[in-house]
């Protein structure tokens, strides 16, 4: 639950930060960057759910960064007005694994990404 609301926040900044410094990555009205980050989070934590724990911390990063990559670029070119290229997609999708590598170190170090028996 930590994780969510972390990436609540966290992923739409990354991605409107993105729009702001990047070439190649521009919308068209500011929701669209907030829905594109929306989508990342919730995507971000079932990986997270999946993927993480001790030892696959790079493997989890990588694995962020490709679907960030992807969810960017593909989500992105959906509205009217934006335009992002892979280039940019992959500039964003390297802000955002830099983001969730540190929130993986937190959560594997914190122990939060052990499994509770069913």
């Amino acid at each position: 639950m930590t994780s969510l609301l972390m990436k609540i926040f966290i992923c739409p900044i990354g991605v409107i930060v993105s729009a702001w410094l990047f070439p190649g990555v521009r919308y068209g009205a500011y929701y669209q960057p907030i829905i594109v980050g929306l989508i990342l989070a919730v995507v971000g934590v079932l990986m997270e759910y999946m993927l993480l724990k001790k030892g696959t911390l790079w493997i989890s990063t990588f694995m962020d960064f490709a679907a960030s990559v992807l969810i960017v670029y593909f989500v992105s070119n959906w509205f009217p007005g934006a335009a992002v290229t892979f280039f940019g997609a992959i500039l964003t999708g390297a802000l955002l694994a830099i983001t969730e590598h540190f929130t993986h170190l937190w959560l594997i170090q914190s122990g939060r990404t052990q499994k509770a028996p069913a």
